[in-house]
């Protein structure tokens, strides 16, 4: 899977993040193709509070070990 995502609080202003099978996963800067459109979703994450708007699962609450502030917005590719 990968994870394309524009917004402030991440390392890079756009990056693409892709999970292997194994579990890893790394990022890198920009955006890296191919991409298979599965959905597309905002974050905002504040302190150890995360909001997701996913336009496949709807709203999601969840809580985080780390605080960050982030407010992105992104698409799951497959």
């Amino acid at each position: 899977m990968k994870y394309i995502e524009f917004g402030v609080g991440n390392k890079w202003l756009l990056r693409t993040e892709t999970e292997l099978e194994d579990g890893s996963e790394y990022e890198e800067k920009g955006l890296i193709g191919p991409i298979k459109l599965q959905s597309v979703y905002i974050r905002v994450w504040i302190g150890r509070r995360v909001f997701v708007l996913d336009s496949s699962d709807g709203l999601k609450l969840a809580r985080k070990d780390r605080n960050a502030v982030k407010v992105v917005i992104g698409m799951v590719s497959g």
